[in-house]
């Protein structure tokens, strides 16, 4: 006769070894306070190389694979992390990166503006370098714009290089940003490329570019992390390897389209030679878009220091558009407060915020 179910209790319950053993399940990740710091050089198929002990006797690079507790965190060039297991660096060795430090600063876009999607750009960041040229390819006033709110969003001193102003006088250009607290490097090439030497050499690259303008940025870039970004062709990595003596690819601008071919397929910390510990210039693919669907819309006025001011005398709730009533950025630029480029500048503002140049957009978006 069976047992009743009131002479039951837990006794009574059958429970079946566990095959996986008998160690309790926990959400409680290990601290993993043994952990070895290490600076994030590049990423690669989600390979990533860290260089260790940095400035030391036993400095040296290390490959990790990302920990799956990080899940899908993005870990960028610039990034401080946490890594355990093989970190002696030799061949074939694997790390595992389990942690990322906090971060000081973030430079992030989106794909576009309406994208919710953050995208990390790098991390740690102290300037951002932005390099257009003064002609082939066109310089756009509304990239730079949208390079200078990112920074200004993420804590990030900008500075400006227009590069091949050999071939056009780039007065107009700098025209927009003279009057803003704002860093201006003009280069110019100063031998013909076919010259013998190779271009892709750091020879080559400091030949082409004024022996001033590399003094200037160096100067800038001495104890700082910089991170360097422009458009495809127009001369970035010709830049770059002249700053630190690396050998990036370079190419030329494709003579239908007008648009640079893309040379750099990933982002690379560099150290500086001959400067200051701490002096890394971080080099990206060049990107044909910037979105500021993460930047809150009065976050992107603090983009612009010349129209700044004259929000405050706009109506509370005042949006900026070019509809509202009462703004008053408009008598701002219209007393010359903003300058002679005030009417242009207040109307890349606008559609910054209403993103109403969908070509604009188009052209700043994804790295290819």
């Amino acid at each position: 006769m069976g047992r009743r179910h009131e002479d039951w209790d837990e006794s009574s319950v059958r429970i079946r070894p566990n095959k996986r053993g008998t160690r309790p399940r926990t959400k409680d990740r290990p601290a993993h306070a043994d952990a070895v710091r290490g600076r994030i050089i590049t990423v690669d198929r989600g390979r990533y190389t860290a260089l260790v002990d940095e400035g030391g006797r036993e400095e040296r690079l290390v490959v990790a694979a990302r920990a799956r507790e990080l899940n899908r965190r993005p870990v960028v060039p610039g990034d401080f992390v946490g890594l355990v297991g093989d970190t002696s660096g030799q061949p074939d060795a694997l790390a595992r990166l389990v942690r990322i430090e906090e971060r000081r600063t973030v430079l992030r876009r989106s794909a576009d503006d309406t994208d919710p999607v953050e995208r990390v750009v790098v991390a740690n960041a102290d300037q951002l370098v932005i390099v257009v040229a003064a002609a082939n390819p066109e310089p756009r006033t509304g990239f730079i714009d949208r390079a200078l709110v990112a920074a200004y969003d993420a804590g990030i001193h900008p500075v400006l290089c227009v590069t091949k102003a050999d071939v056009r006088d780039p007065a107009g250009l700098l025209a927009n940003y003279t009057h803003l607290d704002l860093d201006i490097v003009v280069s110019r090439s100063t031998a013909d490329e076919a010259s013998g030497v190779d271009a892709r050499s750091a020879e080559g690259a400091s030949a082409r570019l004024e022996r001033q303008a590399l003094e200037s940025l160096l100067a800038l870039m001495d104890g700082q992390v910089s991170v360097v970004l422009g458009h495809s062709g127009v001369g970035k990595s010709t830049l770059v390897n002249a700053l630190t003596g690396a050998e990036r690819a370079t190419g030329g601008v494709n003579a239908v389209t007008g648009r640079g071919r893309h040379t750099s397929s990933s982002a690379l910390a560099l150290r500086i030679p001959d400067a200051s510990a701490g002096s890394w210039l971080i080099d990206t693919p060049g990107i044909r878009s910037f979105g500021l669907a993460l930047v809150e819309p009065d976050r992107i006025l603090e983009g612009f220091e010349d129209l700044l001011p004259g929000s405050q005398s706009c109506p509370r709730g005042c949006t900026h558009a070019a509809t509202e009533p009462g703004c008053g950025l408009d008598a701002w630029v219209a007393s010359g407060n903003a300058g002679d480029r005030g009417p242009e500048r207040l109307a890349s503002y606008r559609r910054l915020i209403g993103a109403e140049d969908a070509e604009t957009v188009k052209e700043l978006g994804t790295v290819e």
